[in-house]
Order: C-alpha cells, then structure tokens, then sequence
C-alpha cells in the first residue's frame, strides 16, 4: 500500500473514531440538556388543589411564629392585633389578584420584572431586579434564618433571652447549610422542602386546636376590654401592617409558575381566593391562641412567642412546639433559596447582574454561584441588623415595588389596551392596593423618619449609576473588570451558561 493510500485508511479510522466517540458522548449530553431544562424550565403540571398548597405552603413560614410580638409592639392591644392580621390578609389578597390579571395577560417568567418592563421600560425594570437581588431575596433569607436561630436556641436559656452572638451565629450556620444544600443537588433541596412543609402544617395544626379547646374551656380573659390602652396612628399602624404582611409574604408566588399550572385562566384566580382567606384564618386563629395563654404584657415580653405557647399548653410534651417551629423557618429558608436560581438567571439573562450569576453547575446542575451569592449577601445581613429592624427595611423596599407593580397594571388599562385579559379584576381593586401601598411607603418615613429608609432609597437609586455604567453604555473598561471576574470564577466553580448546558 502506498503513503498516500497509508495516510487514507489513517484518516478513515481517526473519522470512524471521531463518529463512534460522538455517538457514546451523545446519549450523556442528551441527558445533560434534559436535566438542564427541567431545571429552568420545569415541567409538572400544577392543579387547583397544588396551587392552594403552594400558596399555603409559601406564605406560612417563620413570620406567624415572630411577627405577633411586633405588631402588637405597634398598637399595644389585642383587638387592634387581631383586625390587623385579618386586613393584612385582605390586602394580600387584593394584591395577588392584580398580580393574577398581570401574569395572564404577560406570559412571562421573572416575578414584577417583566410587568415593569412592559409598562414603564428598563430601567424600573432594572431597580426591581437590582433592589431584589441585593435587598428584599437575601434580606428575607437572613430573617428567617434569624427566627430559626431564636426558636432553635431558646430551649437552651429557660428564662432568659438567648445572646445575640449564639443567635447569629446559628442563624449563619443555617445560612450555609442550606446553600450547601442546593448548591449540591435540586433534588435535595425539593425533598428537604417537601419534608418541612409537612412539618410546619403539624405545628400550625397543634397551635389552632389547642387555642380551640382553650377556648372551649372558658379561657377568655385576656379578650376583655380587648381595645383598652390601644395606640393607633397613621405611623403605627403602618409599622404594624409592615410585619403582618411580612408573614403574608410570598401571596404572588403563583405569577412564577404561571405556565405550569393547568387551566390557569380558572385555577389562578381561584387558588388565591381560597389559599390567601385559608391563610388569613389560620393566622388570626393562632394570634387568638397565643391570647389565650398570654396577656399582651407576656406575649411581649417573650423571646419566642411558640415556645412559651408550648410551655404552658403541652407540658411535659412542649419540646414539641420550638422542634417543628425550627422545622417551619428552616422549610421557608430553604424555598427562599430553592427559588434564588430562577431569579438570578432571568436577572443574568438580561444582562442585568453578573453572567456568572445564571450559570450552572457542570457536574450537578444547580445555580451554585446565585445560590452561593444569596448566602454570603444574607450573611452580611444578619451581623449588623435584629429582625424587627430587618423586617422593616424589607418590607419597606418591597412595597414601594408591589405597588409600582399594581400601578403598572392601572397604566397598563390605558396604555396597553390590545393586550388579551383573561382575567380582569374591578379597577377599584388596584387602585385601593396602590393608595394602600404609597400609605404603607410614606408614613413611617413621615411620622417616624429613620436613617434606614433613607439607606434603603439611596441604595435603590445607586442602581441608576451601576444600569448606566454596565447596561445602558456599556463601557468598555466594565467589561474588562467583569470579564476576568466572570473567567475566575466560572474555572472555580465549574459552571457555564445555562444555553452551553441545554444545548
């Protein structure tokens, strides 16, 4: 056989190689795109009775079990408490019902961000997606953690409050537990999360019905002269109404997963009306039960209101009531940063964080560097700041977007009159929720000015220099200091773009 007929049959076997090296890479790479997408993109199919669970389920957390004490704190008497929690859960359900219209007639994924987008252009767009990323998500992961920190160490100081250094420092601890968590496996993070959901309806369950023998009792004392010594003002009843609606947090989940749920022209609407009023009930019966145990004075005075509950109503068994209330704010922590990767990836997608930030994990398909980048911002949260403090500063943040949101829908009437409305809720219903929202916006700041909404509105104009610098003129000497950044920290933590993976 001559060279050049050598050379031929070489080439024939390194391309037969070639082919067959393909062909067992291929099925792997298969694999690889079809968990990649079922990661971004999943694909269960989500009915009425699931979508009343995932409101339930999303909504109750760690806020019922922390926030009594403080809005109590705001109007000092039980009937005012009690109206409180039931018109904070009015108001969350007129605002998921404008988020209902909103995530039917815009199709799209990313929460407020699109809806923004559509009715005012990029750069209110943009502050939602800067203020979330980097206030309200870890902001959020940092008071629970906080509240599982109390209830966690509280056993452990009968009598007395816990240290704030042991607090912290078991609040980070849970911190990077559950980013380890995700960051190692999705299917981890979901069996983890389906765990404690069940465990926080047994503690919510055993609250209710003990209150209600209570009650049967006789055991109404503390409901006497219910609005004696009450301070209601403009400011307090805003501070009250902020960390009532923190534990309604999470009433516009279902606007993420608006293309997964089945009928949703039927099931969005109705899954609200029945899951937030579920909700509403089952807070005010368990502020109900604390009552019947404690007066106002001791309700205050406690550390962890569950906890001192279960020292009166179940003992020797009172064990029973800060183990699955530690179950409870651990489950909401972990679905804060279960839902962190859908966020950041939209964010990413735009070009409006860091692209490392929507990559994915190579060998385990997780949103490692979000979910990674959530941990160490909430960490930094938790050194300085309480959680009332916290509380306060979220919910003053998210608010000024929740109702920029519902106003974007009232826009949106006039604006964007060719849009299909599968949904459309009375234009009354917006309009209450947005003067609600510019209510709950300007009368701390009015009555009671602090130097912490003065920080939280300087950081959320900040993001007007970093939209300029980096997305709208895009200077070059940016992309110089965020390509190396990206480079290092993709080779650190094996990730790439999520549409290498998917491909």
């Amino acid at each position: 056989m001559g060279e050049e007929g050598l050379r031929k049959r070489k080439g024939d076997d390194k391309g037969r190689e070639d082919t067959q090296s393909i062909q067992r890479h291929e099925p792997q790479t298969t694999n690889l795109q079809k968990q990649a997408k079922l990661f971004l993109f999943p694909l269960w199919s989500v009915g009425l009775i699931s979508g009343i669970c995932m409101i339930v389920g999303t909504i109750i957390g760690s806020g019922i079990f922390v926030s009594p004490k403080s809005v109590l704190a705001n109007v000092e008497a039980v009937g005012p408490c009690l109206i409180i929690w039931a018109a904070c859960g009015v108001l969350a359900t007129l605002g998921a019902l404008c988020f209902a219209e909103l995530g039917t007639m815009i199709t799209k994924s990313g929460g407020e961000y699109p809806y923004l987008m559509e009715a005012f252009g990029p750069i209110p767009a943009f502050l939602f997606s800067w203020t979330s990323l980097l206030v309200t998500k870890p902001s959020s992961f940092a008071i629970i953690c906080l509240s599982f920190a109390e209830y966690a160490s509280a056993p452990f100081y009968p009598g007395c409050d816990p240290p704030q250094a042991v607090i912290k420092c078991l609040a980070a601890a849970a911190i990077v537990v559950i980013t380890i968590v995700n960051s190692l496996s999705v299917k981890l993070g979901s069996y983890l999360q389906n765990f404690l959901t069940a465990a926080k309806m047994i503690i919510v369950t055993i609250i209710i019905v003990s209150g209600i023998v209570l009650l049967a009792q006789g055991k109404t004392e503390n409901f006497k002269d219910s609005f004696k010594d009450s301070k209601i003002s403009v400011s307090s009843i805003s501070l009250a109404f902020y960390n009532g609606l923190w534990a309604y947090d999470g009433w516009n989940q279902l606007n993420y997963i608006t293309e997964e749920l089945q009928n949703p022209y039927r099931n969005l609407p109705l899954s609200i009306i029945i899951g937030i009023p579920l909700v509403t009930v089952c807070y005010v019966l368990i502020n109900i039960s604390y009552f019947t145990v404690m007066t106002s004075t001791e309700l205050l005075q406690s550390q962890a209101v569950a906890v001192t509950f279960g020292d009166r109503v179940l003992y020797p068994a009172s064990w029973i009531v800060p183990l699955f209330v530690v179950f409870s704010t651990i489950g909401s922590a972990n679905g804060t940063c279960f839902t962190a990767g859908r966020l950041v990836y939209v964010a990413g997608r735009e070009g409006h964080m860091l692209k490392v930030l929507s990559y994915i994990s190579v060998k385990r398909l997780t949103p490692a560097p979000a979910i990674i980048f959530y941990g160490a911002i909430a960490i930094i949260y938790i050194i300085p700041g309480d959680i009332e403090t916290l509380i306060n500063y979220f919910s003053f943040a998210v608010w000024i977007f929740y109702g920029l949101t519902v106003f974007a829908l009232i826009v949106m009437r006039f604006t964007r009159k060719q849009l299909d409305r599968p949904i459309r809720v009375p234009i009354i219903i917006p309009v209450i929720v947005t003067l609600v929202s510019i209510v709950l916006v300007l009368a701390p700041i009015i009555s009671a000015p602090e130097l912490a909404y003065l920080y939280c509105i300087l950081f959320i104009l900040s993001g007007l220099i970093v939209y300029a610098l980096f997305v709208h003129f895009k200077f070059s000497w940016a992309q110089k200091i965020s390509n190396p950044i990206t480079m290092h920290l993709q080779m650190l933590l094996e990730v790439v773009p999520a549409e290498e993976v998917a491909m």
